[in-house]
C-alpha cells in the first residue's frame, strides 16, 4: 500500500513538524508525531518505526545545537546513555509481565503529581550551576537508569519527564537538563531505529521526508528554547502532560465500555 498520498502528507508532515519544535523546547514530541503516522493509516509496527526514523533525525540537529552551546557534556552523557540503555532493558522485561492496563493506572497516578510540580514557582528554576560533580553525574545516571526503565515498560512522554527529573532532583540549569537529555534520546532512538529497521518495520521514503520537516521543526524549537528557558519550556510541558494524561484516560475508557 502506498502511504505517501496527498492526504497523508497533510497529516504526517505538519504534525511531525509541530511535534519537531515541542520536542526541542520540552520533550515529549511522540505524543503528537506517532498519533499523526496512525491517523494516516499506518500498521502499529510501520507507525513505530517510522517514527522513530523521523524522531532520529530530528533530534540529532537538536542535540548538536545544543552542544554547540555547551549544553551537553559528553563526558558525563556517555554515563547517563549507558544507565538508559540498561533501564530500558529491564523495563522491557518488566513490561512482559505487567498488563498494559496496570501501566496505564500506575501514569494516571503519577502524572497528576508531575502536573502539580510544573504548575509550582519552583518547577524548572534556571538557577543553579552546570558542574559535573561526582554527586550530579551520579543522580544523573540514576535518573537515566529509572527513565529507561519507564521507556521500556511505556515510552511517550521520556524526553519531558528527564528535562523534570534532571531540575528537580539532580538540580541542573533548565539549558543543561534539556541538552543532557536530548543525548540520552537521541541514543535510545538509535537503538529503537535499528531494531525496528532490522525487523523491516521502517517506510523509510515516508520517514526520511518526515524528518526533514522534524529537523525544521527542532531547528526552530532550539532556538526558541535557548532565548526562551523556562518560560516557553513550562507551558509546552503542561500542554504535553495533559495530552499524556488525557490520552492514557480515554484508552482505559474505551478498553472498559468494550468489556
Amino acid at each position: 500500500m502506498d502511504y505517501l498520498t496527498l492526504g497523508n502528507c497533510l497529516i504526517i508532515f505538519p504534525m511531525v513538524f509541530i511535534a519537531g519544535f515541542i520536542d526541542a523546547v520540552a520533550g515529549g514530541g511522540g505524543l503528537i508525531s506517532l498519533p499523526g503516522y496512525f491517523i494516516a493509516g499506518l500498521p502499529a509496527h510501520m507507525a513505530l518505526g517510522t517514527n522513530k526514523l523521523s524522531s532520529l533525525m530530528g533530534t540529532s540537529v537538536t542535540t548538536f545545537m545544543l552542544a554547540r552551546r555547551g549544553l551537553v557534556s559528553f563526558k558525563s552523557s556517555l554515563i547517563l546513555i549507558a544507565a538508559a540503555f540498561a533501564g530500558s532493558f529491564s523495563g522491557a522485561r518488566i513490561a512482559l509481565i505487567l498488563s498494559g492496563d496496570t501501566l496505564e493506572i500506575v501514569m494516571l497516578i503519577v502524572l497528576p503529581c508531575i502536573l502539580v510540580y510544573l504548575l509550582s514557582p519552583r518547577a524548572l528554576k534556571t538557577t543553579g550551576q552546570a558542574d559535573n560533580s561526582v554527586k550530579t553525574i551520579a543522580l544523573c545516571a540514576l535518573i537515566s537508569l529509572f527513565v529507561g526503565v519507564y521507556d521500556g515498560m511505556f515510552g511517550p512522554g521520556t524526553g519531558t519527564f528527564l528535562i523534570i527529573a534532571f531540575t528537580a532532583i539532580a538540580h541542573l540549569p533548565l539549558a543543561r537538563a534539556n541538552g543532557s537529555a536530548k543525548a540520552v534520546n537521541l541514543a535510545t532512538n538509535i537503538s529503537a531505529f535499528i531494531a525496528f529497521a532490522t525487523g523491516g518495520s521502517v517506510i523509510f521514503i515516508a520517514g526520511l521526508i518526515a524528518g526533514l520537516f522534524g529537523i525544521a521543526g527542532n531547528f526552530l524549537g532550539t532556538r526558541s528554547f535557548v532565548k526562551g528557558g523556562a518560560r516557553i519550556a513550562r507551558p509546552v510541558m503542561i500542554i504535553v502532560m495533559l495530552i499524556f494524561l488525557i490520552r492514557i484516560i480515554r484508552d482505559l475508557v474505551i478498553k472498559y465500555a468494550l468489556i
